[in-house]
């Protein structure tokens, strides 16, 4: 019989001392203070509790075992020999190791949502990442959200605006553009509770009409469309009040599938486009009883032909993404679903189409009836005290936020989306504040319902596999000292068991795998010193409600300025969201028992150029990944665009070149990505070609050189006092597109505090872009630059400027014409892009080495050789003179680049000076958008062009082009700035000794506003360099 515990075992000193020792495995995270909270001593074992702060660590075999040890050799003689076991709320320490560091045979049972058919396939899709998420359906959902308050009868963002954002949309910056397309790329279904598409235009087709007004067609075959039983969506009104569900106002259509296309029935969804742009497509239909599992669907954007199948048996009666697409304005746009199937005799239904986000429609209002006492989040109405005099009465309208839906909670989506009130607004529509921090983790059960996760709710039957929630945190201290990344996950709800008995650890498994991927990869590749701050194992409705395993995610502090210099940058958004898709695929692979591999990184060294028989020869390079074995690529797709069309689905190559022949008299684009078993990368940049048929002069050469992106220009005063962003100095370049930005940061005293969100503090910022979507580098510039040199009279290929450097020590065979006379002879002219290219750094200075450099030493070497042959250039770009001048990192009170720009000044200018024949004059020369030409060799006409100088969705917004003058007795301003008359350009004709030409832009030319000024522009540019 085992003899009784004692109360008490140790002595306080040896507590003590074991907690001291213990505080070294917390190094390197910001955790609480372990200590003991209890042991219990038995004959011949002892145990002993350790406080919660040890959940903050992730428990592998290694520490486990060095904690026990640890622990053991504090332990007094009469304890050491005994079988020692430390938990932690109730569970071995053994027992947080996740399941992806165990044996199979250690390994605890896992949760698994597995479906034989996925809700949506894409069908001609040419690979299939069976080593990725290839079948797995993931809920995802960012931040917040614009919402009601009542209290205040207002719309309004959930946390404040700070450093140029809001933490609202600033979660949005990674998820949107980044972390769901890799989710997408290594074969995931990912579904969202916000609008996804950041379009603010929508269009609706419907067989119910209404305020669908686009066509809807039937054809009917040997089984005839006919209204199904029930309720469909209707497109009834503009707006929407609380409760009116679109889904239940309207009817639906239905057939049954055959087997033979000749039997086939279809209907056509066909948009009427008003503004060429990407669009996300969504599809509706019902699940009956027999619903088919192929329904096929055939996208048709700009003439290009995708196909989908989609499982009716679930989803139905709300919107299903199947992609984002192009669509133009003319012909050559629609869906179309046929009742062809694999199965006849299966019900396939049809409801509402939806092109693009739109702008929300979800009409709210306070009651002007009552009066409320507002507290944020926790808004009461008082409208059952009595009034008086002074609080009279009023009527209120009801009232949509204004903005596209893309930016507001997810309470409106979900309302649009046909989700039951009872999901998206738990308090019956009294506060939307809770409403969209609550609905998300139901609205993932009500997806799940009916799916092996939940099996008793009534619900959509989509397997969902995991949830994720993805935030951004509060907190701010002074220098560069980072807040950094917290995990919250939640275990011991519904009895600490998925339905299917699983454990609800896989939650902390997950949690575990993101953070320390995180953790290892920023600190890898962006900043050493980045924080890792615990796991919390806590009850936030994020993390405990979702019946599937599910993290709650607070990447940063949105308040923190150093925080901010990384959140900001494009950079860090991929680095950070490639390290939680590699999270969620360790998660994964370990809880279904496969083999991971991680997509590739994206290729460089991109050419296309003419070989001898005119054909077009493409070639790349692999880019290794140095934190993942498994992601280089086996295969790759080559993805075509014909002129203003739509890129096709993708033609798969073993190898890294590629040879086709194109059509003559149009601009032709190519786009490559890496492939292996584990997915696919993000595309390369974008290179064009185009044939002029009525030329045999030879082609110009295009180099694209603007592959910059980066965070806007920062500063920090010499006492610290004082910090921020300079959006009008340079506002940095994001990916595509900035879908982060609120307007211009205006409170720059570290010293103001926060009173409201109002009334943010340090990092206070403007709302008057809040709303709009802000255009980036979209790496597609060629084509822009080719289709005004193919008017111009001249062929054209291209390449980026990572093909001048050799790969693996050799230049490959398409790139040989690429040196010196050879390059002379082999094209009329060169044609750089600069953009916005700059030298800029990453993070707190000094830390990485400056990128992004207009001329680097490759580049000068290059134009350099090219020149003395006898060639022409063009070069445009907002910073060709700063870049190599006074770059505003050479000047700040402490300057860790003194000594790289001091060694390279002198080459760096005279490269300028006597090789492109410019000098600079001034940085940040003119904010009005305007050139005009001046008298000079290249044009005698005074003809004024406007650039983009604002934010806008058109166009990178130029906010700094310099002034540059002529750096030689035989080179001419070209074009002035009206404001000042500064020179905004430059041609150089040659002279006695300097027998080439150049022509030097201090503005980009892609960024003039108006096609047919750039064409004019273009052909006097070549006309002067070519043929004078």
């Amino acid at each position: 019989m085992a003899a009784p515990a004692e109360a008490q075992s140790l002595t306080t000193q040896e507590k003590t001392a074991i907690t001291r020792a213990l505080g070294a495995y917390t190094q390197g995270i910001r955790a609480g203070k372990i200590a003991i909270d209890t042991t219990i001593v038995n004959n011949d074992s002892l145990k002993i509790f350790l406080n919660s702060a040890l959940q903050d660590i992730p428990i592998r075999q290694d520490n486990a075992n060095a904690i026990v040890s640890t622990i053991r050799s504090f332990l007094p003689a009469n304890l050491s020999k005994k079988k020692l076991q430390v938990l932690i709320d109730g569970q071995d320490i053994f027992s947080l190791i996740p399941n992806f560091y165990r044996t199979k045979a250690e390994r605890r049972p896992a949760f698994h949502n597995t479906v034989t058919t996925p809700l949506v396939t894409r069908a001609d899709r040419p690979y299939t990442p069976h080593n990725g998420l290839d079948g797995k359906h993931i809920a995802m959902w960012q931040s917040h959200g614009k919402y009601f308050e009542l209290g205040v009868n207002r719309w309004e963002w959930q946390r404040a605006r700070l450093f140029e954002s809001v933490e609202d949309k600033f979660t949005q910056s990674f998820v949107l553009p980044y972390l769901i397309p890799m989710l997408e790329n290594a074969g995931a279904y990912v579904m969202t509770p916000r609008e996804r598409d950041t379009n603010p235009y929508e269009v609706i087709v419907d067989n119910d009409g209404q305020k669908a007004k686009s066509p809807y067609t039937e054809q009917n075959g040997v089984n005839t469309w006919q209204q199904g039983e029930g309720t469909g969506f209707a497109y009834a009104r503009a707006t929407y009040q609380n409760f009116e569900n679109p889904f239940t106002e309207g009817t639906y259509r239905q057939t049954t599938t055959v087997r033979k296309a000749s039997q086939a029935s279809t209907i056509t969804w066909t948009p009427q486009i008003l503004q060429e742009r990407s669009y996300a497509v969504y599809v509706s239909y019902k699940t009956v009883e027999g619903s088919t599992t192929d329904a096929h669907y055939t996208v048709c954007h700009k003439g290009v032909e995708t196909h989908f199948t989609v499982n009716q048996t679930m989803g139905g009666g709300t919107w299903v993404y199947l992609g984002t697409f192009n669509f133009g304005m003319g012909k050559g746009n629609y869906v179309k679903l046929t009742n062809v199937s694999r199965t006849d005799g299966k019900i396939v239904t049809a409801d509402a189409v939806r092109f693009g986000g739109g702008m929300g429609n979800i009409a709210r209002a306070a009651s002007g009836d009552s009066t409320y006492l507002y507290t944020k989040g926790n808004t009461r109405s008082l409208g059952g005290l009595p009034r008086n005099e002074y609080q009279p009465s009023f009527t209120v309208k009801p009232m949509t936020s204004g903005y596209p839906r893309f930016l507001e909670g997810a309470r409106y989506y979900m309302q649009w989306a046909g989700i039951p009130d009872s999901v998206y607004s738990p308090t019956q529509g009294r506060n939307d504040y809770t409403d969209d921090y609550r609905n998300r983790g139901i609205w993932v059960n009500y997806i799940a319902g009916g799916s092996k996760a939940c099996p008793d709710v009534k619900g959509l039957n989509i397997p969902v596999a995991l949830s994720f929630a993805f935030h951004s945190d509060a907190g701010t201290v002074k220098g560069d000292s980072i807040i950094g990344n917290l995990g919250i996950y939640q275990t011991s709800m519904y009895g600490g068991r998925f339905a299917d008995g699983t454990s609800r650890d896989a939650n902390r498994d997950l949690c575990d795998l993101v953070q320390s991927s995180i953790t290892h990869d920023l600190r890898t590749q962006v900043e050493p010193k980045w924080t890792r701050r615990g796991m919390w194992n806590q009850r936030y409705f994020e993390a405990w409600t979702p019946r599937v395993p599910a993290m709650l995610l607070e990447l940063m502090s949105h308040e923190n300025f150093a925080d901010m210099r990384y959140g900001l940058d494009p950079r860090f958004a991929f680095i950070t969201s490639r390290a939680i898709y590699k999270g969620i695929l360790r998660f994964l692979s370990s809880e279904y028992a496969y083999d991971y591999v991680v997509q590739p990184l994206p290729v460089n060294h991109f050419s296309a150029l003419f070989n001898k028989k005119n054909q077009v020869e493409l070639s790349w390079a692999p880019v290794a990944d140095s934190l993942e074995a498994t992601a280089m690529p086996d295969h790759y797709i080559v993805y075509k665009r014909i002129g203003n069309g739509d890129f096709d689905n993708g033609t798969v190559v073993k190898k890294n070149s590629y040879t086709c022949t194109i059509p003559t008299d149009v601009v032709v684009s190519f786009k490559v990505t890496a492939l292996n078993k584990g997915g696919e990368s993000f595309p390369s940049e974008v290179l064009s070609v185009g044939i002029n048929s009525k030329t045999t002069a030879r082609p110009v050469l295009v180099i694209n050189g603007f592959d910059r992106l980066s965070a806007p220009d920062d500063f920090v005063s010499a006492d610290d006092a004082e910090a921020g962003f300079l959006a009008d100095n340079d506002n940095g370049v994001s990916y595509q597109q900035l879908i982060s930005y609120v307007g211009k940061m205006k409170e720059f005293r570290r010293a103001i505090p926060w009173t409201h969100d109002d009334a943010a503090g340090f990092g206070d910022s403007y709302g008057n872009y809040e709303g709009k979507i802000i255009a980036g580098n979209t790496f597609d510039y060629p084509a822009l630059h080719g289709s005004s040199i193919l008017n111009a009279g001249y062929s054209f290929c291209s390449i980026g400027r990572s093909a001048l450097n050799t790969f693996e020590g050799k230049l490959p065979q398409a790139l040989k014409p690429l040196t010196g006379e050879a390059c002379q002879s082999a094209f009329s002219a060169i044609d750089l892009i600069l953009g916005k290219q700059k030298q800029s750094k990453f993070g707190r200075p000094g830390l990485h080495p400056l990128s992004f450099k207009t001329f680097d030493e490759t580049m000068q070497n290059f134009l350099t050789a090219y020149c003395k042959a006898g060639g022409a250039v063009f070069v445009s770009g907002s910073y060709v003179g700063t870049d190599l001048w006074q770059n505003p990192l050479n000047y700040p009170a402490t300057n860790p680049y003194a000594e790289y720009f001091k060694k390279n000044e002198k080459a760096d200018k005279d490269f300028a000076r006597n090789i492109l024949k410019y000098q600079w004059r001034e940085d940040r020369a003119s904010n009005t958008g305007r050139v005009v030409y001046v008298a000079s060799p290249l044009s005698e006409k005074n003809t004024a062009v406007r650039y983009y100088n604002v934010p806008n969705d058109k166009s990178y917004v130029v906010e700094s082009p310099d002034a540059i003058d002529p750096a030689d007795p035989s080179a001419y301003t070209i074009m002035r700035y009206p404001e000042n008359n500064m020179s905004a350009g430059i041609c150089f004709g040659g002279n006695a000794t300097d027998r080439w030409r150049t022509c030097v832009l201090a503005f980009p030319f892609e960024s003039v506003r108006l096609r047919k000024q750039r064409d004019n522009m273009m052909k006097q540019i070549l006309t002067y360099l070519v043929e004078k």
